[in-house]
């Protein structure tokens, strides 16, 4: 059955790499019909709302996006930006991926981060006899991507509802009553138990399917004694209750940070909250090559939408490089989950084993590979192009 696939470039090299990753699927034989659907932050200056409506309706019809990237800045620096007739009219920018998110309720977030062989920007370390070792990363973590400190809830100069609401609580009147309330600035850190659960249940879940032997929640739960501290508890219960095979640890996040270049191959699955399941997966994302190698998906089983992406950002200044200078594997890593996602495992299959391939082989890397500075002359040093990265790959399907 053909498919149809909204595309969703956004900013920067949102277009360079999706561009490229829909070219390595037409060459696996993946049959498909793209859309394209406005997003970004020319959307904000024009009309705006990076997120049109007409986008939210493309997704409900037909449920399924590549997304490549978001520009995002300040509050005044967007404001500014905006069309004259647009100025002055209390228009405020918000990330159009994160209205995304919580629009469709995409509150699970998969981000794996596999090393390849042969990538010369994989981890090393030291060993006891002062051998150099090159652990092998297979760690798949599961970031909930609606609530949290990205949930939106916030205030800037908090009105009498809000403050007085603050009051009621001893630590705020010991700590913070002294201070003008034009002084305080607040985000809140908000988990509901349904959606810790879900987050949870699809952390287990994927380590039983995919053999692995831990799930490890990386939070603080003994300083967020309510958030971390309830996300735990469930994470106990769940795991005594239906995962009793499957061994929990418990690791702070700062302790995790410390703990991933030590011994980042003990690790199977991860799972976190938003901000702290951010910090994590970029942490491991640097293990096996940074984020041209950082792929992930996110989704809501109950209403089947689900989008992937890179996790890099639009990388506004190499945009203009002719020709590209970007590193497409990650977003054509996120095509492949998108096949897994809709039971397409073979073509997935065969594009990672190209990807393999090109990589162990040595003979095509782009700049970063190389470990070059991001400029125009990196062609000079023998780095190949966006197009280049993806010919290769397709050569070897």
């Amino acid at each position: 059955m053909k498919r149809t696939i909204v595309t969703l470039p956004g900013d920067g090299i949102g277009r360079t790499v999706l561009d490229a990753a829909v070219k390595v699927l037409n060459a696996a034989g993946f049959d498909a019909e793209y859309i394209e659907g406005d997003i970004g932050w020319e959307f904000w200056r024009k009309e705006g709302n990076p997120l049109p409506d007409r986008t939210i309706n493309l997704l409900n019809e037909h449920k399924i996006a590549l997304f490549g990237a978001i520009t995002s800045k300040p509050k005044e620096e967007a404001a500014n930006e905006l069309s004259d007739d647009l100025k002055d009219k209390g228009l405020v920018y918000s990330s159009p991926i994160v209205n995304l998110r919580q629009h469709f309720n995409l509150d699970i977030c998969l981000r794996p981060c596999r090393s390849y062989e042969g990538n010369p920007l994989n981890f090393i370390r030291r060993g006891a006899n002062g051998d150099i070792e090159e652990p092998m990363v297979n760690v798949a973590i599961f970031r909930q991507n609606t609530e949290g400190l990205y949930g939106g809830v916030e205030w800037s100069n908090p009105n009498d509802k809000v403050y007085d609401g603050l009051m009621t609580h001893p630590k705020f009147v010991k700590n913070f009553s002294q201070a003008p309330r034009a002084d305080l600035s607040i985000s809140t850190r908000i988990f509901t138990k349904r959606a810790t659960e879900r987050i949870l249940l699809a952390a287990f879940e994927y380590a039983r399917q995919y053999g692995y032997k831990s799930v490890t929640l990386a939070e603080k739960p003994n300083v967020i004694r309510e958030t971390s501290g309830m996300m735990y508890k469930m994470a106990k219960e769940l795991q005594r209750e239906h995962f009793s095979e499957i061994e929990l640890w418990n690791t702070n996040i700062d302790a995790q940070m410390m703990w991933l270049t030590k011994n980042p191959e003990n690790y199977g699955v991860i799972v976190a909250g938003n901000m702290f399941g951010d910090i994590v997966s970029d942490g491991f994302a640097g293990l096996i090559g940074g984020l041209g190698f950082a792929c992930s998906a996110q989704y809501n089983p109950d209403n089947g939408i689900s989008v992937f992406e890179p996790t890099h950002g639009s990388a506004p200044k190499y945009e203009t490089f002719k020709p590209s200078i970007v590193n497409p594997i990650a977003m054509i890593e996120s095509a492949c989950m998108m096949l897994d996602h809709i039971s397409e495992n073979d073509l997935a299959k065969k594009i990672r084993n190209a990807i393999a391939k090109v990589i162990k082989e040595g003979k095509v890397r782009t700049y970063d590979m190389l470990k070059l500075k991001g400029s125009p002359d990196v062609f000079n040093h023998g780095a190949a192009s966006t197009d280049e990265m993806a010919d290769a790959i397709i050569a070897n399907l």
